[in-house]
């Protein structure tokens, strides 16, 4: 019968407009785990080794996003993001850790982290040197040169007014939110966030979700309404029953200043959801970058750029805003990759427990199916996801996954319904047949250690051709997972930059090896409220160079032939390959 009103729901949508329904606080909107299917005969998973080595690497920073345990507001639950950039230049990427807060009185504030690339997988604090003050309790960050001076910069998002933080370029940042236009009149939650030029005139936008209009005062304490239950045990409450909020876009008016033109645009959205992560990516393969965000218990969100000029938001059109039956899901991260050959980005989205995951394949014209269950990826119901990437572990040319998890509830742990508030990593190993094969117990002890992680950052810190992953962690020290196990293939990364020399974030580069394809796109924001390299990393199994072909933000294409794979290629528009760097050839 439920399966019945949510069709019927769907259908309303599209042709009324309007329909609601409501779900108790914690229930599941879907997902009951497939069984595991077995490899087929001869085909072998690679052998892979993830160790956790950030204390290590000197990562020794402590998130702060409230109490550890028994928390009383949804606030402390969401965690924060982290970034992979490099912010001097220098050929290695930085991280940077967003901190939250606390509510409970005493104690020194939290801080922001900013870790500088030494080289050999070893980090230096320089927080203070670089001038990150923390301001407010932080949530998410993306990066992007907001004035095209050559040096990426940070946007922040936090409960109360977000930070813009300029790249001085000579290593330290400044506060720069009031004099760029980015200073909201009243303070919001803000979470996700993305640079994007959707106008493709040179200059990057900026795209912020919102999550809850959140005022503690009026906000039920565990356990004082019905949505405020879980399985019968008193929880926190929310989202269902806080107000909701909207999606803001915000135009660059070529000289890194920002005006909000959500309304002229139309993008605003509903007021009533619950947004986490915007998507940014050319969808439907038009030249003009579209956004997808990740929606927590409504319908997720898709806005069609119509050319520049203004959005429309077609998710329910489009199969994206459900999954297949029909229902809304509490939806937390989102990644893209292209998976099929088809040169169209697919959608992966991360959900709430007692849920699967969800993968939507792109079959063109703004059209996309649940693949969730035919490609192997609902055999995990139990674990709820947060930060997501796609990456080519064993660098054989397809993209795998890898998705970190955490309950919001702590009182899961006493429940007694299998669920805990720690949770190991998914690890997915793509099959190269349109399947995918959980990895995560032969992962290592990187993917089987329990944390209630959230935010997720994937590039490649050491520059030897395999891709790291930098995971938040709640109320604990970060990891960062190296994959130790043994070299199968060659690969290549590639940073892209416009004519102007900042990172060309929106192009879309396709690679061609050994006469197969792959596509990818340089992206700001995504993953759960995080930033991951800009620099693209392709595997090539035993392809020895490779074609790329780079279409630019601005719409203009280029071709660079017989590139050799073991090396950094950085490409800028209309002058080729400027710069060559070889691998690094020891593994730390």
């Amino acid at each position: 019968m439920i399966h019945r009103i949510v069709f019927f729901c769907a259908a309303a949508l599209i042709s009324l407009g309007t329909c609601s329904l409501t779900y108790p606080q914690g229930m599941a909107t879907g997902g009951v785990a497939a069984p595991r299917r077995p490899l087929p005969a001869g085909l072998k998973p690679p052998v892979v080794r993830y160790e956790d080595i950030a204390a290590q690497s000197g990562l020794t920073g402590s998130n702060v996003s409230g109490a550890e345990r028994e928390k009383q507001y949804i606030i402390e639950t969401t965690g924060t993001g982290v970034a992979i950039f490099d912010y001097d230049n220098d050929g290695l990427p930085d991280i940077f850790l967003v901190n939250g807060g606390r509510l409970q009185e005493g104690g020194s504030p939290p801080t922001h982290f900013l870790y500088h690339n030494l080289g050999g997988l070893k980090f230096e604090d320089v927080t203070e040197k670089a001038g990150l003050t923390h301001t407010g309790w932080g949530q998410g960050v993306c990066a992007g040169d907001v004035d095209n001076h050559g040096y990426i910069d940070l946007f922040v998002t936090q409960w109360g007014r977000n930070v813009l933080y300029r790249n001085q370029g000579d290593g330290t940042f400044r506060d720069e939110t009031e004099a760029r236009g980015l200073l909201t009149a009243k303070p919001r939650w803000s979470t996700g966030c993305a640079f994007i030029d959707f106008d493709r005139d040179g200059f990057l936008d900026l795209v912020v979700v919102h999550y809850v209009d959140l005022d503690l005062a009026r906000t039920p304490r565990p356990g004082d309404k019905s949505q405020c239950q879980w399985k019968g045990v008193p929880v926190l409450c929310g989202p269902r029953g806080l107000p909701g909020e909207t999606v803001s876009l915000y135009k660059n008016d070529g000289h890194g200043h920002f005006t909000d033109v959500s309304d002229q645009v139309h993008i605003t959205g509903p007021e009533t959801s619950y947004g986490f992560t915007p998507l940014t990516g050319d969808f439907d393969n038009d030249g003009w970058p579209d956004i997808y965000v990740a929606c927590d218990s409504t319908p997720s969100l898709y806005f069609h750029n119509l050319a520049g000029k203004k959005f429309e938001e077609i998710g329910v059109q489009s199969g994206i805003a459900y999954n297949e039956d029909g229902r809304e899901q509490a939806g937390m991260g989102v990644t893209a990759a292209e998976l099929s050959g088809s040169g169209l980005l697919d959608i992966f989205k991360t959900n709430f427990a007692d849920d699967t995951h969800t993968l939507y394949q792109n079959v063109g014209g703004n059209r996309f199916t649940d693949a969730t269950i035919p490609s192997g990826l609902a055999v995990n119901t139990k674990y709820l996801g947060w930060g997501t990437a796609f990456l080519d572990i064993d660098n054989d040319g397809w993209k795998d996954l890898i998705v970190a998890n955490g309950h919001v509830y702590s009182e899961v742990d006493n429940a007694r319904t299998g669920e805990n508030f720690k949770q190991s990593r998914l690890l997915y190993w793509n099959r190269r047949d349109g399947q995918f094969f959980d990895l995560s117990s032969l992962g290592g002890p990187g993917i089987s250690a329990e944390h209630s992680s959230r935010g997720l950052a994937i590039g490649d810190l050491d520059n030897d051709g395999d891709i790291e992953i930098v995971v938040v962690n709640m109320n604990e020290p970060p990891s960062l997972l190296k994959n130790f196990g043994p070299h199968t293939g060659s690969s290549l990364l590639v940073r892209a930059l416009t004519a102007s020399g900042r990172d060309a974030i929106g192009a879309r580069v396709t690679l061609t090896a050994d006469g197969r394809k792959q596509t990818d796109e340089v992206r700001s924001g995504g993953s759960y409220i995080s930033q991951s390299d800009f620099r693209l990393h392709f595997g090539l199994g035993k392809a020895a160079s490779a074609e790329l072909s780079v279409r630019w933000p601005d719409g203009k294409s280029e071709i660079v032939p017989g590139v050799a794979a073991g090396q950094v290629v950085t490409i800028q528009q209309g002058k080729g390959i400027i710069r060559k760097q070889p691998f690094t050839s020891v593994r730390h």
